[in-house]
């Protein structure tokens, strides 16, 4: 048989460089989009007193009684909460809009619900408005649900195999990049004062708008050119621009085998894929991972990080930044885990990452429950938030991109509840947390396979065994090992395509 080696390292074609326009479109494509799921998602963090004051104000001056703390509450856990429900709503999106629109060109429409945001947060003040915070919250996450996604499927599909796994990592960082930047512009001698933070909303629109400028000059994914378009010179003509050499002829025709494996293929309906016995246990696997990974708190630490170090008895004017260390620390994990995670494997890092997690939230709580008696417990949570950040950055991280309602949903849920949680609890809320981290260890511990250096199909066996159905493989296949990716998905189209867990956002296929 064909293809005693992975078509991606033997192939002289196929192993592409880094050149000018792939890292340009990379950096652009992050910066316009990926950055600002990251600033949305801590931005409202510093000036949330300032805000929640403008709040009660404009209550007062419609009303003439004082905004009542029940209603305050509410209105601010939506305000927080409007931002993970827009990102459902735009991953509901995706699909429609990279079929009809590309990949590029959903990425410049998209642009539009940021700018139009970003004008509405940053005139709120000035329109004596909160409503429109709100509503404005709902539009960034609709823009982080689709951004989320059509980003890396954008970028997997406009690099050469040999690239695709570092080119997959910009988006991430780039998240967490815009994390800390938010924090950084949050302090109060910046931006995070009573008159800053109008302005620290809308900044979120100058990203859209140079991406909405630039993005224009750099060419479409060439699969969907090629495969979704019919239009073969187009798709040419944008891998010579982007690999920077002529001849791409044979990652022209390796779009085409890919496309006609995928069609042997079928595809499965959100129905039958939950009916389907063949991938219970990986969408089990799928659903476990993404809601352990938000509901375990980590949006809730970046969406109320300065109330949570307020609690635990730390200094008004330390606050900010402790928060802006641990944006930084998140940064340098992210990185840090990219490189130990084909070293160590996925499973162990997941394992190590949520038990990390949990022991903080469980030493958390205590702290916060001593800090009225022991001075120094105060310096205890911040080492317990940091070793929770650590911990997930390296461990539920992994599991990011995977299932994108059960992100959102999950999400909207902790930013919609939190502040509940921590008036009904107090400090006994991060307990919850704890439980959760718990459960999903033991889940991943019990269910989830390593996945390090095996091969679709040496998964697809391990599953099968799970799933209590059986694999038939020819004897041609068992005399051929290694097998090439494509060879690999033509196998697996005929046992149920049983490699989900390693499906990611922007491998080939997954933009059909």
């Amino acid at each position: 048989m064909k293809g005693k080696q992975d078509s991606s390292e033997g192939a002289p074609g196929a192993r592409g460089k880094m050149t000018l326009p792939l890292a340009l479109v990379a950096l652009i494509s992050a910066f316009g989009s990926s950055f600002q799921y990251g600033y949305n998602v801590s931005v409202i963090n510093s000036p949330a007193p300032y805000m929640q004051d403008f709040y009660n104000r404009t209550y007062l001056d419609r009303t003439g009684v004082p905004m009542d703390r029940g209603f305050q509450t509410l209105l601010w856990s939506l305000t927080v909460s409007m931002f993970p429900l827009g990102g459902l709503f735009g991953s509901l999106l995706v699909w429609p809009m990279v079929n009809n629109c590309g990949r590029k060109g959903t990425l410049l429409i998209n642009n539009l619900f940021s700018i139009a945001a970003a004008i509405l947060m940053g005139t709120s003040e000035l329109a004596k408005t909160f409503e429109v915070i709100i509503l404005s919250r709902v539009l960034m996450g609709i823009f982080a649900g689709l951004a989320s996604n059509v980003v890396p499927m954008f970028l997997g599909e406009m690099s050469p195999k040999n690239l695709r796994g570092a080119v997959g990592v910009v988006p991430q960082l780039f998240i967490t990049i815009g994390i800390l930047a938010a924090q950084i512009l949050g302090l109060h001698r910046i931006l995070g004062n009573a008159q800053g933070w109008p302005v620290l909303l809308g900044l979120t629109g100058i990203p859209s708008l140079i991406q909405l400028l630039t993005l224009p000059f750099f060419p479409e994914s060439p699969r969907y050119l090629l495969i979704q378009k019919g239009t073969e010179e187009q798709a040419r003509r944008a891998l010579q621009r982007l690999r920077g050499q002529q001849d791409v002829d044979e990652e022209i025709q390796e779009m085409y085998q890919e496309d006609r494996s995928e069609k042997e293929e079928g595809q499965f309906s959100v129905l039958s894929l939950f009916t389907f016995r063949g991938l219970r246990w990986q969408l089990i696997s799928i659903i476990v991972m993404m809601a352990g990974q938000q509901l375990s708190g980590v949006n809730g630490v970046f969406y109320y990080a300065d109330r949570i170090f307020e609690s635990a008895g730390v200094h008004s004017s330390s606050i900010q930044y402790v928060t802006v260390s641990i944006g930084a620390i998140n940064v340098v994990m992210t990185l840090l885990a990219v490189f130990i995670v084909e070293s160590l494997g996925r499973r162990i890092l997941l394992l190590a990452g949520f038990v990390l997690c949990s022991a903080s939230c469980a030493v958390l709580t205590l702290a916060l429950n001593l800090q009225s008696t022991v001075s120094w417990m105060s310096y205890l949570s911040i080492v317990c938030v940091i070793a929770y950040i650590i911990g997930h950055a390296i461990g539920p991280t992994a599991a990011f991109m995977v299932g994108g309602s059960v992100h959102w949903l999950s999400n909207f849920t902790v930013g919609l509840l939190f502040l509940y949680m921590e008036a009904g609890l107090g400090p006994y809320s991060f307990l919850i947390f704890c439980a959760i981290c718990v459960a999903t260890v033991l889940y991943i511990f019990f269910i989830v396979p390593e996945t390090k250096n095996k091969t679709f199909m040496e998964i697809n066996r391990i599953m099968a065994k799970r799933n209590k159905v059986e694999v038939q493989e020819s004897k041609e296949l068992k005399d051929s090992y290694p097998l090439s990716r494509q060879e690999e998905k033509k196998w697996l189209s005929s046992n149920g395509g049983f490699g989900l867990l390693e499906r990611h956002p922007g491998a080939p296929g997954d933009a059909q």
